[in-house]
């Protein structure tokens, strides 16, 4: 009888590029299951183990387990080599201006962080988007005093909102500068609607009392349509004023900081040296 040959273990550095890049995507997509995961949950608990306040006990945990994917996946893209350390500086940099311009009370109800991490996001692709809807609202909740159980839910809503623009930006490149502009404005116009129904989620379902309040038990067409009341009577009219305030300032902005931030996003692109064989 012959021994079987157990594998050899295949080194990092030899490993198909296939390989890393799923395990990298595979973060990014159970960071997405875990922010719906923890939007939905309370639709499928019963009344009695709701709690009295929206997410008061399990806010953290889900504030802990994004940040913690976050850092995985950035050590994960630097291994990759599709990140380097400039662009993690970059990184760093965005997050912090968006940070400071959610400081800024645009007319309208709009924010300048929204533009700018649309932008970003469409310019430096889904992947960073995500990182930087993350870090941008969390810079920002610092700056602004604004931590709370809310935290997770808007840096979850904001990094879908740049990962989303990531992957329009794909196909908007190939736009001529002002025709990029348009879509990236209608797309921002979009997200101001989206952004505040995702968001009014995060305690909508432990609202009791009245008729825009939803009752364990209810089913999902009755769940819709009393959530579509709730959201015109208390959040439509000042989602469209920030969605009237995204469109315009991506318009005024939008196509000489995209150049900008397009040919950063050129530079920091890994470059692949083919030399001649000896």
């Amino acid at each position: 009888m012959t021994a079987l040959a157990t594998p050899a273990a295949v080194p990092l550095g030899q490993r198909p590029p296939m390989v890393d890049r799923l395990r990298a995507s595979a973060v990014y997509v159970l960071m997405t299951v875990l922010g719906a995961g923890a939007f939905l949950y309370p639709f499928w608990l019963p009344s009695d183990a709701l709690q009295s306040q929206a997410h008061a006990g399990d806010a953290p945990l889900v504030a802990a387990a994004v940040g913690a994917l976050a850092v995985v996946a950035v050590a994960m893209e630097l291994r990759r080599g599709t990140m380097t350390g400039a662009t993690v500086a970059l990184l760093g940099m965005l997050s912090a201006l968006a940070g400071l311009m959610k400081l800024l009370d645009l007319p309208g109800g709009g924010s300048g962080l929204f533009f700018l991490v649309i932008l970003a996001g469409a310019a430096f692709g889904p992947r960073f988007g995500m990182l930087l809807g993350l870090t941008s609202f969390a810079v920002a909740a610092v700056l602004s005093g604004g931590i709370g159980p809310w935290l997770p839910f808007q840096m979850l809503a904001l990094g879908w909102m740049a990962a989303g623009a990531g992957w329009l930006g794909r196909a908007t490149r190939r736009l001529p500068p002002w025709g990029e502009v348009v879509v990236l404005a209608a797309y921002g116009w979009v997200w101001g609607f989206v952004f505040g129904a995702i968001l009014n989620l995060w305690f909508w379902p432990f609202q009791r009392g009245g008729e825009l309040s939803w009752a364990p038990g209810m089913g999902l067409a009755d769940t819709l349509r009393t959530y579509w009341s709730f959201y015109v009577a208390t959040s439509l009219a000042w989602d469209a004023a920030g969605a009237f305030a995204n469109a315009v300032i991506l318009l005024i902005v939008g196509r000489p900081l995209m150049a900008t931030l397009r040919r950063y996003a050129d530079r920091l692109e890994p470059v692949a040296v083919l030399e001649p064989a000896t």
